[in-house]
């Protein structure tokens, strides 16, 4: 009985103390979702630091790019290409603006909040300048801010 308590032990201590890992969040790319046409889904997502998140190219002449001026202060920032998977860890927290680029004026932009939105009057702010160039689907972005 003694030795099984110390295994038992043993083994929720290895637990216990095993690193967390990073999870991986799937986005697709779509010509028609919940929130109308061209849509990422879904297109508010919170993820922690150092999660990866993959843009499925679930519907063709799509692609994931990040916003300049919409994602945090010394983050990297993305390009995917058309039609393309893409997959992107995020390792600095804040708010992400990103968007489909032919799409843009579609309004088909998408959020990702890692960790805290610290970020969040900043882009708010920006964001005013960017909206500009939708043609439809105005408040769309401003939908999603206001999730944070």
């Amino acid at each position: 009985m003694k030795n099984t308590h110390k295994l038992a032990t043993a083994f929720l201590m290895l637990i216990l103390s095993a690193p967390t890992f990073a999870a991986e969040h799937v986005v697709k790319m779509l010509n028609m979702g919940k929130d109308g046409t061209m849509v990422f889904e879904p297109a508010v997502l919170s993820v922690n630091v150092g999660d990866t998140v993959k843009f499925e190219a679930t519907d063709m002449a799509h692609n994931s790019a990040s916003v300049k001026g919409l994602i945090p202060a010394g983050s990297k920032p993305w390009m995917g290409k058309m039609s393309k998977d893409i997959s992107v860890t995020f390792d600095t927290e804040g708010l992400y603006v990103y968007e489909c680029t032919p799409h843009k004026m579609m309004a088909m932009v998408g959020v990702i909040k890692v960790g805290n939105a610290n970020n969040l009057d900043d882009i708010k702010f920006k964001s005013q300048q960017y909206k500009k160039a939708f043609v439809m689907n105005k408040d769309r972005l401003d939908k999603y801010l206001s999730e944070f």
